[in-house]
């Protein structure tokens, strides 16, 4: 048995999830058109390596990273996730906060679905570890519980000695980890022996599950052996944060600041797991994934295995949308955001569309009362109603005092906020104003710098162009007196010449007679 240790804070919002969690994980098909974006995680963006009329396969790589060796970068490759032909490479509409449009690769699907050639590694054990890790990165993998963080980079470090698998999956209304538990226990088993030999080191591996999943539980516990534990967590939200699931199962902190490799651990996700075995043991990279499709919106939601790409409004279709929608989100209820419209594509961290049929009536917001319930209920212990007075304030200094960014925008204190002030907003606000002010200090640094080489770049051509002179100048004056010396040389020798022969006349002279 594993001791468990209770964070701080938390909630136990209304979960949802017998909406979607009652049948199997299905198919959704392919679409016509896959679009693509080349950035669909947090780091480098890709750049594509195809053409516009060019034929692709499935699980071809149509956009790289921008250093040829991926498993060097903060990036992932993006593949095809059908067979087709690419017909556009052009800016469209993404699943992003911002609402902003992004570049994209388009590809027209032929139906064929047809693979490139693959090459999996079932011999991984005899493989050495850094080997294998580039496969992963190779792989496009990138962590699929929301995150986003490519998988490749977790797996760099050294004296790591437990792996933490994630299947806690706390937010309402997402379900696609629970099927992927329940339905292939064997694939997050593998994967996870495979991190392990990645690893190197790491003796452990912990699959942490909540206790509202009762038969992933069983079906994992059923499978696991030797140095990997199956282990059910309380079901209190936000438990699978990373932070919080590794202060439950080992009762350490991860410091201000630092990453959970700081104190010998990884954290990886459950689908994130089944992704690496599915590229080592089938050579398969990450071209689908599974997504929860639900909410009170539809009238069969379900889970599918979505190819990246495929636009939204193909999926909803599946599901039976009524008439009277209101809202689409992406992800869950707490940390997800509104989709002006469900035109845009299934992403790598697609984990769930929520589509309700209320119309959502925003509680009148109230002056904070100082009761305290957001303190008690955040999760890293900071102290959300200082926070929100600076960021109202737009003292952003003194928010930074109070670890703005330790926070993990889950929203605890706005769902227990009396007054319903929508803190998180304000906390998004002030780090976006300081990322952009710090954005705009490094590009004023820069231009500084570059203003400053620009000086003196052109002060040291001024003093080398004046050295070449004066150079130039010396030999020029230096040549110009050889010559008079050489000139007055032939004159002082023509001069003792003829004084010469002028004796020699006399004297020849002076013989005759």
């Amino acid at each position: 048995m594993i001791q468990l240790w209770p964070f701080h804070g938390g909630i136990e919002p209304k979960s949802y999830k017998t909406l979607s969690n009652q049948v199997a994980i299905k198919k959704a098909g392919i679409p016509q058109f896959l679009t693509l974006p080349l950035l669909q995680h947090i780091g480098e963006p890709t750049k594509p390596v195809v053409n516009i009329a060019d034929k692709v396969l499935k699980g071809q790589i149509i956009a790289h990273c921008e250093n040829e060796d991926c498993s060097l970068s903060l990036s992932a490759p993006i593949h095809a996730s059908s067979s087709g032909t690419i017909v556009a490479i052009e800016s469209h509409a993404v699943p992003h906060p911002s609402g902003l449009n992004a570049p994209c690769i388009v590809i027209a699907t032929d139906g064929n679905d047809e693979w490139i050639e693959r090459f999996p590694l079932p011999n991984y054990t005899d493989i050495e570890p850094d080997i294998v890790r580039n496969y992963i990165a190779q792989a496009g993998i990138v962590g699929l519980g929301g995150a986003g963080f490519p998988s490749h980079v977790k797996l760099v470090h050294n004296n790591i000695d437990t792996l933490i698998i994630n299947g806690a999956e706390c937010e309402p209304y997402i379900t696609c980890d629970d099927r992927i538990m329940q339905e292939h226990p064997a694939d997050v088993i593998v994967g996870a022996q495979i991190l392990l030999h990645v690893l190197g080191g790491a003796k452990n591996c912990i699959i942490a599950v909540e206790n509202n999943k009762p038969q992933a539980y069983k079906t994992l516990s059923n499978l696991a052996q030797g140095n990997i534990a199956v282990v059910q967590v309380p079901t209190l939200y936000p438990m699978g944060g990373e932070r919080q699931l590794i202060y439950t199962l080992t009762g350490k902190e991860v410091g201000r600041g630092k990453l959970p490799a700081s104190i010998g651990i990884v954290v990886h996700n459950v689908e994130t797991t089944r992704a690496i075995y599915r590229a080592i043991y089938q050579g398969r990279p990450l071209i689908s994934r599974a997504v929860t499709v639900t909410g009170t919106g539809l009238e069969t939601p379900q889970n599918f295995e979505i190819l990246l790409g495929t636009p939204m409004e193909f999926i909803l279709k599946q599901c039976n949308p009524k008439s009277n929608l209101k809202r689409l989100i992406m992800g869950g209820p707490m940390m997800g955001f509104s989709l002006p419209n469900n035109k845009m594509p299934i992403v790598k961290t697609t984990n769930c569309l929520i589509l309700s049929d209320k119309e959502e009536v925003k509680p009148l917001q109230m002056p904070c009362i100082r009761c305290g319930a957001c303190a008690q209920a955040c999760p890293i212990n900071l102290l959300p109603q200082q926070l929100y007075w600076y960021a109202k304030a737009k003292d952003l200094k003194k928010i930074q005092e109070y670890h703005l960014f330790d926070c993990i925008d889950c929203g605890c204190c706005a769902y227990v906020c009396p007054s319903h002030i929508p803190l998180i907003s304000y906390y998004r606000y002030a780090k976006a104003e300081i990322r952009a002010n710090e954005q705009e200090s490094k590009k004023s640094e820069s231009a500084k710098h570059r203003h400053e080489f620009r000086t003196f770049r052109l002060e040291r051509i001024k003093a080398e162009k004046k050295a070449r002179l004066q150079k130039l100048k010396s030999k020029s004056n230096a040549s110009k007196e050889s010559a008079i010396k050489a000139a007055l040389e032939r004159v002082k020798a023509k001069k003792q010449a003829i004084i010469i022969q002028h004796l020699i006349d006399n004297s020849s002279d002076s013989h005759l007679q």
